[in-house]
């Protein structure tokens, strides 16, 4: 969603840091196009202001001109100020309240508030163990309520059983006494939307929040509403004092302002946000790693949480023992090609990886294609389990074999071939110098994807940042990876995954897995 944005502000960056001096009047030059930046991207104009002139009140002053590095200290304004509006610190929903705790979901029709809701509900029954009740309140639209018992079916939550001629506010007291006689944890209540803001609309949620006294009041927004988002988190707010915002569809092509409106103009936190179609694609809205992500510094801590998501404890111990042992075969990085596809493909990775997100735009048509996972998974599952385990088996005539049953170019299999070796080397290394095996593989790791290329290496500062995000001493580099690689089995990240032994990305071990 912060692609278009995070790609302007970077050009403008980008004329500053390599300057040794600057004067008010770049600093002015550079705030014009951030400016500029912000009003394409949707963001309102009495943000941007006020933005803009908070970013202008601290960078022409004593805190630029006595740096030794003015641009980046510049980039380092700008970044905290982004913070400051999307909100300082993250804000997940509440359930600090007695039970059967009330969720009241407002906003428009056609939102997504209804399958919003329903993610809400599987997020707190696998994740809370929470026992959830989910009633709709929409009496107006065609089949509300059926989606929404047809969502509960789907995800193993309870839903109130449909009476009609009920109104809305009926509703919600049925479902409120049936949450405390059931002895629910949670009940849902999912009201009616229109298709834009109007009185009958207000009325009616202010009467369901004066039954129901909700706990949490969200308000689910599309990320495309561009300039309204901020008279629609307005309205809502004034009337029924909402205490979060859902974001969704920000894997779209939206462009980031509704985020940074609706936030600065209610000053009510956004708590989750919408990634994809699928019932579990909601996760955490952290202010911090979306500003870093929007000003190119990746997201290392975004980056663990979708490998400790999609990575089994059994398989985690496998690759962490062969890691151990320097081995890495061709069905080991099958496995790690279909674990990048599950984490979201690799120009997903590449936006939370520092220094990379900027990157996919110099690659090669159909580089980032992440059909080129399943391609080159198609090639090894087309080997015989033999040349699997043992790649240097791989003459010419077996390439050509392998290329008739992949339905691909023997210069293919070449280039997979010559990932693999390139990988395992890597491997080698790391389980014969530990530390700096793995510094060496954070800095050579940009050229064993995408079929032979594609990824920058990363510079001694990006593998120390690195290295901060994931709670090691920069200074102690060596000590502490060397602690890593001495754990039973494999490695673990400080402060990210205990002692839990993980395989990771190809050509980045160092990512927790989850248990079973």
């Amino acid at each position: 969603m912060f692609e278009s944005l995070s790609d302007r502000l970077g050009a403008v960056f980008n004329g500053l840091t390599g300057r040794g001096a600057l004067s008010e009047a770049d600093v002015e030059a550079a705030l014009r196009e951030v400016r500029r930046a912000l009003i394409e991207a949707d963001v309102s104009l009495e943000v941007v202001r006020a933005f803009t002139e908070q970013v202008r009140t601290r960078a022409v002053g004593a805190e630029v001109t006595r740096s030794v590095k003015p641009g980046q200290q510049v980039v380092k304004i700008v970044h905290d100020e982004l913070v400051g509006v999307l909100g300082e610190e993250a804000s997940p929903i509440s359930l600090n309240a007695p039970a059967p705790v009330p969720f009241l979901m407002v906003g428009l029709q056609g939102s997504g508030k209804t399958t919003t809701t329903g993610k809400i509900a599987k997020r707190l029954k696998d994740k809370e163990n929470k026992k959830v009740l989910l009633a709709s309140l929409d009496t107006r639209r065609p089949a509300a309520m059926e989606q929404l018992a047809t969502l509960g079916t789907q995800i193993g939550v309870d839903t109130l059983p449909i009476i009609p001629g009920q109104s809305a506010v009926d509703i919600a007291k049925r479902a409120l006494t049936e949450a405390k006689r059931g002895g629910y944890d949670v009940v849902m209540l999912d009201t009616a939307g229109r298709t834009h803001i109007d009185e009958g609309l207000m009325a009616e949620t202010a009467e369901i929040k004066k039954v129901s006294d909700p706990h949490e009041i969200l308000l689910v927004a599309d990320s495309l509403t561009g300039q309204d988002a901020v008279n629609l988190a307005r309205s809502f707010d004034e009337r029924v004092d909402i205490t979060g915002i859902v974001l969704t569809r920000v894997d779209g092509d939206g462009r980031g302002g509704a985020a940074l409106s609706m936030r600065a103009a209610t000053g009510k936190p956004i708590k989750l946000i919408g990634v994809g179609e699928k019932m579990d694609a909601l996760e955490d809205f952290h202010p911090k790693r979306i500003a870093d992500r929007i000003l190119g510094m990746g997201d290392i801590v975004s980056l663990v949480e979708k490998a400790a998501a999609n990575v089994t404890a059994e398989d985690a111990e496998k690759m962490a023992k062969k890691m151990k042992k320097g081995q890495f075969d061709l069905d080991d990085l099958k496995g790690q090609l279909q674990q990048m596809k599950k984490m979201g493909g690799m120009a997903a990775l590449m936006n939370l990886m520092p220094g990379m997100g900027g990157m996919k735009k110099n690659l090669p048509d159909g580089r980032m294609d992440d059909k080129i996972f399943d391609r080159q998974v198609a090639i090894i599952q087309s080997m015989t389990k033999k040349e699997r385990a043992r790649p240097e088996l791989l003459n010419a005539s077996r390439r050509k074999r392998i290329a008739k049953g992949a339905g691909v170019e023997v210069s293919e299999i070449n280039k997979l071939i010559k990932m693999h070796r390139q990988m395992a080397d890597m491997m080698k290394k790391v389980s014969k110098n530990g530390a700096g095996g793995l510094a060496g593989m954070f800095g050579g790791m940009g050229k064993k994807m995408l079929s032979g290329g594609g990824m920058p290496d990363m510079d001694p500062a990006q593998i120390e940042d690195m290295a901060k995000k994931m709670g090691a001493d920069p200074s102690k580099l060596p000590d502490d990876f060397s602690k890593l690689a001495k754990q039973s089995g494999g490695s673990s990240l400080p402060g990210l995954g205990g002692n839990q032994k993980f395989p990771g990305l190809p050509g980045l071990p160092g990512l927790p897995g989850k248990k079973k």
